[in-house]
């Protein structure tokens, strides 16, 4: 794989990771399952698998960003933690690997 195709695959992560939090903000305050984030990830195109999805909601929960409910049945469901709205809300800084568009008003 060549350096393009890499950093390619790691924008469309950054960008997809802060498109869940969208999603998941856009929910609050009920859980969002994890299906409905790949619909609206798939419609915007960015294609992900549903594996994928539920890897970055992972690693935004490891962020402390979002919580997990249902972990042990077949659908996950997130929602923000308080931190992750403030970063919707752009009150914190986004941290690295979040492609969250700059303030613009």
């Amino acid at each position: 794989m060549s350096g393009g195709t890499i950093d390619l695959e790691q924008k469309q992560r950054e960008e997809a990771r802060w498109r869940i939090l969208r999603v998941l903000d856009a929910g609050r305050p009920i859980a969002v399952s994890e299906n409905i984030v790949w619909r609206v990830l798939h419609d915007i195109r960015l294609p992900m698998s549903a594996s994928t999805v539920r890897r970055e909601i992972d690693y935004l929960r490891n962020l402390g960003l979002v919580e997990v409910e249902g972990e042990d049945t077949e659908t996950w469901f997130a929602k923000l933690t308080a931190h992750g709205v403030d970063v919707v809300e752009y009150t914190l800084t986004a941290p690295a690997g979040v492609a969250r568009p700059r303030k613009y008003w």
